[in-house]
């Protein structure tokens, strides 16, 4: 299980094609968390070469107001080997791995990223792993994929590429539950759940987007990935805590640790009895909003 304090302080992640330079430029404007430069879906077969050449130079310019970077890589061995090879060393904090479809998948690329890190003089498990399931086999294998290797940071549900295997429309409705599944396999793992009760697509109506990121929160997802700059200020917002909400928790863990030190068996707080759970999730709040302010300090 990983170290919760070892894990990123995400709340949005957002998706940026490597080789279109405009946007590359502007990323770091955005106010997201992470950008993933995509390798992948983004960039045609015949710019792959290219698009590796750009890492370095893409993950200095996507980081300049201090975003982590994240590059998703490609599914077939053949490139992602060629990923992988190129982007260690190069300032992506982690790598996204498409269409992971097994524990052992991961673990091949751990032992890559030994190889590479050790040749490169880059601190050994410094390069993170996130992992997309996007099949239906693959969701068998939830819980092991979360457990595969301790670089694994974040598990997410690629939902476009998940419905079309299930021959389902992707949405909210439909996801629930194979969702709800990688939220529990992750959390078990120790690792960040990644998403929404959605897809990614989904950007046009904003205040529906809020509306289903604050029902996902509810899920216990941990931080978003999105497509367009207009769904950075949400997700912070929806995956972050208010100064009203931080207040709250840390009002209710001092009365309760107050009580504790009286010898008090019961504790009432804004009128209502509290007991552990409810205060270790005021706890885990707390512990959280206190990484998102070292992020913002930190990016000034």
């Amino acid at each position: 299980m990983s170290n919760p304090n070892d894990l990123p302080a995400w709340r949005s992640l957002m998706f940026v094609p490597i080789t279109r330079e405009k946007f590359v430029a502007s990323a770091h404007t955005r106010g997201a968390d992470a950008i993933i430069l995509d390798l992948e879906d983004s960039v045609p077969e015949s710019e792959k070469d290219r698009a590796r050449t750009l890492i370095g130079a893409a993950a200095k310019e996507v980081s300049k107001a201090g975003a982590d970077v994240v590059v998703r890589i490609n599914r077939p061995w053949h490139q992602a080997f060629r990923d992988i090879e190129a982007a260690v060393g190069q300032g992506a904090l982690a790598l996204m791995c498409p269409k992971t479809e097994s524990p052992e998948h991961l673990q091949v690329i751990a032992e890559l990223l030994d190889a590479f890190e050790a040749q490169r003089g880059v601190p050994h498990g410094s390069t993170k792993l996130v992992a997309l399931v996007e099949t239906a086999d693959a969701f068998f294998r939830f819980r092991e994929i979360a457990k595969a290797t301790p670089r694994l940071v974040g598990l997410s549900l690629g939902a476009e590429d998940f419905a079309l295997a299930l021959a389902m429309e992707p949405i909210g409705e439909t996801l629930e539950m194979p969702k709800q599944t990688m939220i529990i396999a992750a959390r078990a793992a120790g690792i960040l759940p990644l998403g929404f009760m959605g897809t990614v697509a989904e950007f046009a109506d904003l205040d529906a987007f809020r509306q289903v990121v604050r029902r996902s929160r509810r899920f216990g997802f941990a931080a978003g990935t999105c497509v367009h700059p207009s769904q950075v200020t949400i997700l912070n917002e929806e995956y972050g805590f208010s100064d009203s909400e931080v207040a709250r928790a840390r009002k209710m863990v001092e009365t309760y640790d107050d009580a504790m030190a009286k010898g008090l068996g019961a504790v009432t707080f804004e009128g209502k009895m509290i007991d552990v759970p409810v205060v270790e999730r005021a706890k885990n709040m707390l512990r959280q909003a206190d990484k998102f302010a070292r992020r913002a300090a930190r990016n000034g």
